[in-house]
């Protein structure tokens, strides 16, 4: 046996996580035989806009602000897959797990296949930001790692346990049959932060009601009740909902052919608009970072409605999210603004005492696991989401022929 032979079987086998967003890659490896800590994670980020990659080994040999090359997502994924081939000090990658915003009616995780490939790119206009990428990156990841086995994990996946009530649009039935409907997104979060909250209580949330809020460049909240989600803000595509970063949320139907006709926009430049030119970006003129409006608003009153405009759209799904539930015993803020903005948090919390949510100030201010006071009617905590582990979980289970149940899984 050679010496390249002998030091291969020592590096363990691992899973290749892969979290593919509007603008940026995450990414993590594991050891098959232990998700404790990521062998490498890191992410490119701002694609097209100033791209930044950063990467930490084992947590520990932390890499930051290595600007790229990298003005289109083409050149972001053929920098990144290449990297990750190169890094043997990893193990060999024999799965590899990708978030994939669209999964129709996949209930859970499924391996990948021509079948599968096929019924994606035909709905890549479903998320044109999001699968149209995430299909690139499967396609790179073929040819990279040609001996890896792939798996899909649906951000949509978590919501098909709605009532049907909750999935249907105020459409002809026909369009329902053709998959014209809410999907609900944010899944793959929204399935980890409810295994971490039975693993923190030590018990099931199904006597609860919990409102879930990721917010993030893209904003979502969720309602569970017995375990189970009930009703979602996002719908048919991630761009509906809440107000976001730079994407508008919901708007009135009649305002799309009021701006196609006396705008006169092509349908590309109108979705660029919703997408990519609104929200916080759009309303402020100035960014759609949250944190980098609350440092202008002593400057600028439009970032300052900007951020009260999102805190608005957040608090009123809240209340209309806990009409659904018939009352409210959690709330868990989560996301890149949910885990690391007190002000934000604050701000929505503020307007919903009749619900019985009271904060502790100087716990919120520190990003606490529970932010809420001793005499709070309901719990509000703040737990930072995982997507990354939690498909590194939903592989294993695909690999081992398990069920991903919140229960089961909490430990793993």
């Amino acid at each position: 046996m050679s010496l390249a032979s002998a030091n291969l079987k020592t590096k363990p086998a691992t899973i290749l996580c892969l979290n593919g967003g509007s603008s940026s890659i995450k990414f993590a490896v594991y050891a098959q035989d232990s998700l404790t800590v990521p062998l490498l994670q890191g992410a490119v980020k701002n694609i097209g806009v100033n791209t930044r990659f950063e990467y930490s080994d084992n947590g520990a040999d932390v890499h930051t602000n290595l600007h790229l090359k990298a003005e289109n997502p083409e050149l972001a994924i053929h920098f990144l897959i290449g990297w990750l081939a190169r890094q043997s000090n990893v193990g060999e990658i024999i799965y590899i797990g990708h978030r994939i915003v669209q999964g129709l009616e996949h209930t859970g995780p499924v391996r990948i296949d021509a079948s599968l490939m096929g019924r994606l790119r035909l709905v890549e206009s479903y998320a044109p930001d999001h699968l149209p990428r995430e299909i690139r990156l499967i396609d790179a990841c073929e040819k990279a790692f040609p001996s890896a086995q792939q798996i899909a994990c649906f951000d949509t996946s978590f919501h098909q346990a709605m009532p049907q009530l909750a999935r249907y649009l105020p459409l002809p039935e026909r369009y329902y049959n053709k998959g014209v409907r809410r999907y609900g997104f944010h899944g793959i979060s929204y399935e980890y932060l409810l295994q971490e909250l039975n693993d923190r209580e030590q018990s099931s949330v199904a006597r609860h009601h919990v409102i879930m809020a990721h917010l993030g460049n893209g904003s979502s909240l969720v309602a569970l009740k017995d375990g189970i989600p009930m009703d979602t803000t996002m719908s048919f595509t991630p761009t509906s909902g809440v107000m976001m970063g730079s994407r508008t949320g919901d708007l009135d139907p009649g305002l799309i052919t009021y701006l196609l006709q006396n705008e006169g926009l092509t349908k590309e430049q109108f979705s660029h608009l919703v997408n990519h030119e609104s929200g916080l970006k759009g309303i402020s003129g100035i960014s759609g970072d949250v944190l980098e409006l609350l440092v202008h608003e002593k400057k600028s009153s439009q970032a300052t409605l900007a951020i009260d405009l999102y805190c608005y759209h957040i608090r009123k799904a809240i209340g209309s999210l806990s009409a659904v539930l018939g009352g409210l015993d959690t709330i868990i803020f989560s996301g890149g603004i949910g885990e690391n903005s007190p002000v934000i948090r604050r701000r929505i919390c503020g307007g919903l005492q009749y619900l019985g949510i009271e904060l502790d100030e100087e716990r919120n201010i520190h990003n606490k696991d529970m932010i809420s006071t001793r005499f709070r009617n309901v719990n509000v905590r703040v737990i930072r989401t995982n997507e990354e582990l939690m498909i590194a979980r939903s592989v294993l289970a695909v690999v081992q022929k398990e069920p991903v149940n919140a229960n089961q899984l909490c430990n793993a």
